[in-house]
């Protein structure tokens, strides 16, 4: 963690994931009010993956509570004022003015219910959007309606410095809130992506050449650049559209820049000399690749492969592969299919792969 000259410390997506599903846990098992605890607000440059973290935190709470969390996540640049306080309307007598209620208040307050309400893209909102927002996380109101006791609330915008669209906080009121800066971190970003079933290519790519994770510079005037969103739009279309690069080239390079995509799809060439599913899965094995990028590949590979539904004695017979590796790379498959809990499911009476877990038990729980 490195304290930065505007007086807030930095920590990864994974870093504020723990410290705030600790926090919240920890209110919800003492049976203390949300309200106790300030409103956050997470600072960052764009794509860093303040969202994905807000999400993540949602999971750890549902996850160590036993609560259902609902996730409210307003994106408050396409807001007006009216959407946040509602319409006005006659009451019954039709003597005074009442307003209704909108969407986003619309939460179950029940006892066994977490809600999370994530104002998102607040410092480029405009600015009596702003206002009724503030409210919101100052006093847990805007207007006549207020947030039930169970209602968890975070922000998120972008610095002045990012050159995005954003207004200075006034001093008043960032006083009030619990401020957060957050940084991109590949090995945070390579736990979430595992999780999120994120392609092998760009997981290998990001493993070989985690520096290109986030290569954005608020001097420049890109609009296509690597960030850890714009790598999972490249990731959803490696998906979803076609696995060829060429054919693809124009999209990824719409996504995350062409002097990126060309390096990228450099990298991706590398797969066609990757090892065979049959290779790496069966009983017969090929020998070890012998070249840094190659390896990166082929492991990014085998997680691919392993995600897909491989078998005990599959995995069996990769876990016997992967010991022929040099021993970083087994330790990068070993602790990907330990944080994959199917795979390690799988897994758990296999000998070798059991006792490399006993011995790294501390490392793993990190």
């Amino acid at each position: 963690m490195l304290t930065q000259s505007n007086g807030l410390v930095q920590l990864t997506v994974g870093q504020m994931v723990t410290q705030l599903s600790d926090a919240f846990c920890s209110l919800i098992r003492s049976g203390l009010p949300f309200r106790s605890f300030p409103s956050v607000m997470l600072w960052g440059p764009p794509g860093v993956g303040k969202s994905q973290g807000v999400r993540q935190i949602a999971a750890e709470i549902r996850q160590r509570t036993g609560k259902q969390v609902a996730v409210t996540d307003v994106r408050l640049l396409l807001f007006n004022p009216v959407d946040l306080r509602g319409i006005p309307t006659a009451n019954a007598e039709k003597t005074l003015a009442v307003w209704l209620r909108p969407k986003i208040f619309d939460m179950d307050p029940g006892e066994d219910v977490v809600n999370l309400l994530f104002l998102d893209e607040i410092t480029a909102a405009p600015q009596s959007v702003q206002a009724a927002a503030y409210q919101i996380t100052l006093d847990r109101t805007v207007g006549e309606h207020r947030l039930p006791e169970n209602c968890i609330v975070l922000a998120a915008g972008n610095r002045v410095t990012d050159r995005s669209v954003a207004f200075n906080m006034p001093k008043a009121l960032a006083n009030r809130l619990c401020h957060i800066e957050i940084k991109g971190d590949s090995e945070s970003w390579h736990e979430w992506a595992l999780q999120a079933n994120i392609h092998p290519f760009v997981l290998g790519y990001l493993d070989y050449n985690s520096s290109t994770l986030t290569l954005f510079d608020p001097a420049e005037d890109k609009l296509a650049f690597p960030t850890p969103r714009s790598w999972e739009m490249v990731s959803n279309i490696l998906h979803s559209v076609s696995e060829d690069i060429a054919r693809i080239y124009p999209l990824i390079a719409g996504c995350i820049g062409t002097n990126s995509a060309g390096a990228f799809r450099t990298w991706c060439e590398i797969y066609r000399n990757v090892p065979s599913r049959e290779q790496l899965f069966g009983k017969e094995h090929c020998p070890p690749p012998d070249r840094p990028e190659l390896l990166y590949a082929t492991v990014s590979a085998m997680v691919g492969h392993a995600r897909k539904g491989a078998t005990e004695a599959d995995l069996g017979n990769s876990v016997d592969f992967a010991c022929t590796l040099p021993i970083e790379f087994r330790f990068r498959l070993f602790s990907d299919y330990y944080r994959l809990r199917s795979v390690r499911q799988k897994l758990k009476k296999n000998k070798t792969f059991s006792q490399w877990v006993a011995f790294h038990e501390e490392e793993l729980a990190k």
